[in-house]
């Protein structure tokens, strides 16, 4: 389980890191064409769920790797369920129903890394 733990954590990591911080430094412009929903949401927010995002990458990999607080990357992980629903909505709210797979997968992986966390506690 801790083999899959970490499988399923480093990809949603890297994936967390590289999409949550271009929402967290790039401007609309530059984000525009990758994702179409910033025109809709203040940047402020969109800014908000990038740094949502980062730390929810940090949680799944920092405190099991220290031992510090491990329970924490299960927190992360619920977190980053949280934002792919919150996605989901948005998309549906768009009329882009057809965009939500990312979403799910994402969804998905991250509610599996929440539960093989468990295996911690």
């Amino acid at each position: 389980m801790d083999i899959a733990y970490w499988i399923v954590a480093a990809l949603l990591a890297a994936f967390y890191l590289y999409g949550g911080g271009k929402k967290a430094v790039q401007s609309q412009e530059q984000l525009r064409p990758m994702m179409g929903w910033v025109d809709q949401i203040p940047m402020p927010f969109v800014r908000a769920i990038g740094v949502l995002e980062v730390l929810g990458a940090v949680g799944l990999i920092l405190p099991p790797l220290t031992g510090i607080a491990p329970g924490l990357a299960i927190a992360a992980a619920i977190g980053l369920v949280v934002i792919q629903i919150g996605g989901i909505v948005v998309h549906v709210s768009r009329g882009e129903t057809r965009q939500i797979g990312l979403n799910i997968a994402l969804l998905v992986a991250a509610a599996a890394a929440a539960w093989l966390g468990t295996t911690w506690l």
